[in-house]
């Protein structure tokens, strides 16, 4: 069971020969400093780098790669070495990549020999640093433990070695830089031979080697979508997003609206002179094409084409099954981009090409009247129907392909990412090890209504969520269908006007539970805790199926003393933590400080609130995320309109979703408008209760 840790978090190992596998955005350094128990090194022995790549129990890369792995013989190590540091630094020079804030967030993975999981650690929230100290295993007690870090460095890997009190940093530093660029240049293909064995003088074409830099498992959503923004707030997430969803936040191609902050890859380029190919990189699945050319077994003899490929749930690069349907998932999101957009480009087209042909047809007086100019504007309209019908006929042909996947797909997907009427959540118990994303909701275009998209976000969020409860900023800009889908939800409150504000806000409320219910689902039990603010006392009922199942112990206090109670509590264990990491001392935290991800629902907002206790929310939102403390506010933004733009930096920093469908999620890759719909269960289901039930029973289990 692979232990995904947060920044500061450790992990005991039970085992001391080990793998450590990276995954990043681009290429990366990899390097190893073993250190004396105050992490000092003795040396420039002391580092295993490209340029030195073997040390008494340690053996790193001789070359910058997207997917390096080092191995480790702990149990070899002299008995002096007490702390040894994983280093990652961008090389320069090679590839597009000058700071980690510009690529998806590298992922470390301590492994068994086999490749079984052992602990996992994503780097997030880096920015303008290029190089940084991701994890670190140490000896305690003559026992070893591996310690998520993600200490970076904007100065390099100088700095780096530096801070780790070493004298001669710039020049090892600069050794490091040099063995890199040697390594690149031995790792550069030959160039083709020359042309021989065809009549035609030409070569055959050859074949690349297989770019060994890429990592067979790049995230797609946390590698590669930039995240939606929403019309209301400012985001730079995707998280692709749906994470993020920047997705980016989805790996090569358009972007997804997610939570993450990330950036697009950069795909491949093609060699010179050959087709471009269209298909996404971390796809294996391919649509038919469009008009194949049948085959021929002789003059005169035609084959039927074959049968285009089944889809196959998991079909997507990955370490795991869950990371496989992550990526696929992405990978169908962003198929649905790009076919969309292309029937909107074409359609576009055939617009701007007929106004054009009606224009030079009438451009002469003599020719608006009569049977030349009837002609002529038929052939106008036939020649724009004809390319309307060909782009609809290529989008039909690429849903009709995503639609046969997402009917394969939905089923297999594990509980984090699945519906609430999904059968694996009657078949689910306690999670034995924390998912790698959520599904926030789903996700449509007006041109394909059918089709929903999870809307998937990394795991720990690095952004709060925000549902908008308020009328006033709910524009109600969803087409027809949409209205149908609320009313069915809402029943008869809602007509064809905007929704009631009262239904908006139990639904806002409902939306808010069966979130916390699903990440208390998908968290091994004692590992995530919900806390409530509710200075009105107005949300009781919508807290029922937390409250009964004892999975929130009590209501929250009403009233400012609850409103404070709860902030100073998760304001303290913040900066403790933060502490903690800082000097690299978790196991020196106060025996009553919750180290469990806290999830904060705040409901009412202002109300209740005062100065001192907006400035501890804005504190929790912004340095939460990176401790485990997440924010997620049910609130009407016009109602705090007295604080003026104070509250700005607060809104531009949670995700805004809504408690009803609404085209708000705004895809800055391709500029879709998508259509959010929000995760709740099935009208009168006691799934969201029975999940809940067997957190509460998993949280008994596991204390007695």
């Amino acid at each position: 069971m692979t232990a995904e840790l947060v920044r500061g978090q450790n992990h005991a190992l039970d085992r001391t020969r080990v793998e450590i596998r990276i995954t990043a955005g681009g290429p990366v350094v990899a390097a190893v400093t073993l250190g004396d128990a105050q992490g000092r090194l003795s040396g420039t022995e002391a580092v295993a780098h490209p340029g030195a790549p073997r040390r008494t129990g340690i053996e790193v890369p001789r070359q910058a790669a997207a997917e390096p792995r080092l191995a480790v013989d702990l149990g070899a190590l002299p008995d002096a070495v007490h702390r040894v540091s994983v280093l990652l630094a961008l090389p320069t020079g090679i590839g597009a990549l000058t700071t980690f804030g510009a690529a998806a967030p590298p992922s470390v993975r301590v492994t068994d020999l086999d490749g079984t999981g052992l602990a996992g650690y994503t780097l997030t929230g880096l920015g303008a640093e290029s190089a940084v100290v991701a994890v670190e295993l140490y000896r305690r007690a003559g026992a070893w433990k591996v310690r998520a870090v993600g200490q970076g460095y904007a100065d390099g890997l100088a700095a780096l070695l530096r801070d780790q009190g070493l004298p001669q940093a710039a020049e090892l530093a600069a050794e490091i830089e040099e063995a890199v660029g040697r390594g690149h240049a031995r790792a550069v293909p030959a160039p083709a031979p020359a042309a021989a064995g065809r009549p035609d003088g030409h070569a055959r074409p050859q074949h690349p080697a297989p770019d060994t830099t890429t990592p067979p498992a790049a995230d797609r959503a946390a590698a590669a979508p930039p995240a939606a923004s929403d019309g209301h707030s400012a985001h730079a997430p995707a998280e692709h997003g749906p994470s993020g969803l920047a997705p980016a936040a989805l790996g090569p191609g358009p972007t997804a609206p997610t939570a993450e902050g990330v950036t697009p890859t950069t795909p491949t380029t093609p060699p010179a002179g050959a087709p471009v190919d269209y298909r996404h990189p971390k796809r294996r699945t391919t649509p038919t094409p469009a008009t194949p050319t049948p085959p021929v077994d002789a003059p005169g003899a035609p084959v039927s084409p074959p049968a285009p490929t089944l889809p196959v749930a998991g079909d997507a690069a990955g370490w795991s099954m869950e990371e496989r349907l992550y990526n696929q998932v992405w990978g169908m999101f962003e198929d649905l981009t790009r076919s969309v957009a292309a029937y909107r480009s074409a359609s576009d087209f055939a617009e701007s090409r007929l106004e054009q042909e009606l224009d030079t047809a009438l451009s002469d007086p003599r020719n608006r009247l009569g049977t030349a100019a009837d002609a002529a504007r038929a052939a106008a309209r036939d020649k724009h129907a004809a390319l309307v019908t060909q782009a609809r006929a290529a989008l039909d042909r690429d849903l009709a392909q995503l639609a046969a996947e997402s009917e394969v797909v939905e089923p297999a997907l594990p509980p984090a990412f699945a519906r609430w009427d999904s059968p694996v959540w009657q078949a689910h118990r306690s999670a034995q090890e924390r998912p790698m994303a959520l599904r926030l909701g789903d996700l449509h275009l007006p041109e394909v209504r059918d089709l929903r998209i999870p809307m998937l976000v990394r795991l720990p969020l690095e952004r709060g969520l925000w549902i908008d409860c308020g009328p006033d900023a709910y524009a109600w800009r969803g087409p027809d269908p949409d209205r149908a889908y609320a009313r069915r939800e809402l029943g008869s409150a809602l007509t064809d006007g905007p929704p009631d504000e009262a239904e908006l806000r139990r639904l806002s409320l409902e939306t808010a539970v069966a979130l916390a219910a699903r990440m208390l689902a998908v968290h091994p039990a004692g590992e995530f805790a919900v806390q409530v603010i509710d200075p009105g006392g107005t949300a009781l009922p919508a807290l029922a199926p937390l409250l009964e199942t004892g999975v929130l112990p009590a209501a929250p206090v009403p009233g400012a003393q609850g409103v404070a109670t709860v902030l100073e509590g998760l304001t303290r264990r913040v900066d403790l933590v933060q502490m903690a990491v800082r000097s690299r001392a978790a196991d020196a935290l106060p025996p009553d400080v919750d180290t469990a991800d806290q999830l904060l629902i705040v409901h009412d907002f202002p109300h209740g609130f005062d100065d001192r206790a907006v400035t501890r929310l804005r504190y929790l939102a912004d340095e939460g995320p990176a401790v485990g403390v997440h924010l997620l506010m049910v609130a009407d933004r016009a109602q705090a309109r007295e604080y003026g733009p104070v509250l700005d930096p607060l809104w531009r920093s949670l995700l805004r979703i809504t408690p009803v469908p609404d085209a708000h999620l705004a895809d800055p890759w391709v500029g879709h408008a998508w259509t959010y719909e929000p995760p709740l269960a099935p009208r009168g289901s006691q799934v969201v209760r029975q999940a809940l039930s067997r957190v509460a029973e998993a949280r008994r289990e596991r204390r007695t």
